[in-house]
């Protein structure tokens, strides 16, 4: 029971000996963390932009428009009376020459029809004959009395209506001759023949299916047709009028062909049509292309383009410095201390790369053409000089 008791005091005695010593550890363990120095944020780095001053100078505007080609004059060919089909005396595509043969139709019953108004009109010139002639001997014998006033004028009526007969056979004849060659069909132009609608046998002419025989067009030069706005339309006709030159053909005009390539020779303003279509709001421009080889064939399409004005003094940007959003069109401004301003802006014509500003830039500001996704506004940057190596796509920064 004594040692019992004495171990207890023991323990006790050791556990008051301990708490001074922790509390003091504890004590100094919070004294050293609670003196230790929060760690500062790392600092961002200044993003760089490649910058591009806002330049002013005069500025061709280039537009695209596509266009419908279409023949000089386009003949289409018909049989103008009815008839079989006999003949057929060009190649289809081929290059045919003004007054060629190009089709027969079988000519045997107009050469009948012909053979009867000559009867006809030779039996009505022996019928006047006659009737001259007794008018004369009436004539000579009315002083004499032997006959009367009458028979005087019954003859000359009788010589009137026969000369009248004696005309309208001669119209018949004539009318005759004219439907036997009319059954021989020529090429009224030159220019390039198209598919026959019909073939040897078929019965053409007026009244029939089959009354439009081919077409022929002239290809050499050749029309594109193209549809300009009353903005184009009129940018258009000053430009001419400024006089950059008096020759309508001094304004460059390119058609692009369907292959990309461009055709070699430029074409140059034909004519505009007499009013500007209610419906689209544009008006038809002809433009006239040489065609020596005859490449070009009416129904093509291709893209025309060509420089409707001159843009005096404009300040322009390039294109990649455009923000797009959905209620605006801004350009990021480096400050003279590399901070950034957005600001809004109007945008003009298309140039090439570069785009027209109307409003919100002045003259050399300096605008950011690449790294617009790193910026926002009063933001801080270190600008370098954009080097532009190849024409901006039209696809610019949106947010």
């Amino acid at each position: 029971m004594k040692i019992t008791q004495n171990r207890n005091k023991t323990t006790r005695q050791a556990v008051v000996n301990f708490k001074p010593d922790f509390l003091f550890l504890f004590i100094s363990f919070f004294l050293i963390t609670s003196c230790e120095k929060p760690k500062a944020p790392p600092i961002a780095p200044i993003p760089t932009v490649k910058i591009s001053p806002v330049i002013q100078k005069d500025i061709p505007i280039h537009h695209e428009w596509v266009g419908t080609l279409d023949g000089m004059v386009n003949a289409q060919i018909n049989a103008q009376v009815t008839g079989y089909l006999i003949k057929q005396h060009y190649k289809e595509g081929d290059l045919v020459k003004k007054n060629q043969l190009l089709y027969e139709i079988d000519p045997r019953t107009y050469e009948n029809t012909l053979a009867q108004a000559k009867a006809n009109l030779a039996q009505q010139q022996a019928v006047l004959i006659t009737n001259q002639l007794a008018m004369n001997r009436i004539k000579k014998l009315l002083p004499e009395k032997a006959v009367s006033v009458l028979d005087r004028d019954n003859a000359v009526g009788a010589v009137a209506s026969s000369e009248a007969q004696v005309l309208s056979a001669q119209a018949a004849v004539d009318n005759a001759k004219l439907n036997l060659d009319f059954t021989k069909i020529f090429s009224p132009i030159n220019g390039i023949a198209g598919l026959s609608n019909a073939q040897l046998g078929d019965l053409v002419g007026p009244g029939t299916t089959t009354n439009e025989l081919t077409q022929v067009s002239q290809v050499e030069p050749i029309r594109a047709y193209i549809g300009l706005n009353e903005k184009q339309y009129l940018n258009l006709a000053e430009y001419q009028k400024e006089g950059i030159s008096n020759e309508s053909d001094s304004i460059p005009i390119q058609l692009q062909l369907a292959d990309n390539s461009i055709y070699p020779y430029n074409g140059k303003f034909y004519f505009a049509n007499r009013q500007v279509d209610v419906n689209t709001g544009t008006i038809k421009v002809a433009v006239l292309y040489s065609n020596p080889n005859n490449i070009l064939r009416p129904g093509m399409y291709a893209r025309i383009n060509a420089t409707t004005e001159i843009k005096r003094n404009a300040l322009v940007i390039p294109q990649q410095a455009i923000i797009r959003m959905q209620t605006a069109t801004q350009v990021a401004i480096v400050n003279t201390d590399n901070t950034i301003s957005i600001h809004p802006v109007k945008l003009g014509e298309v140039s090439d790369s570069m785009v027209i500003i109307e409003e919100g830039v002045k003259l050399d500001d300096q605008v950011v053409v690449e790294g617009l996704q790193k910026i926002r506004e009063g933001m801080k940057v270190n600008p370098e000089a954009f080097q532009s190596t190849k024409t901006a796509s039209n696809s610019n920064v949106t947010r």
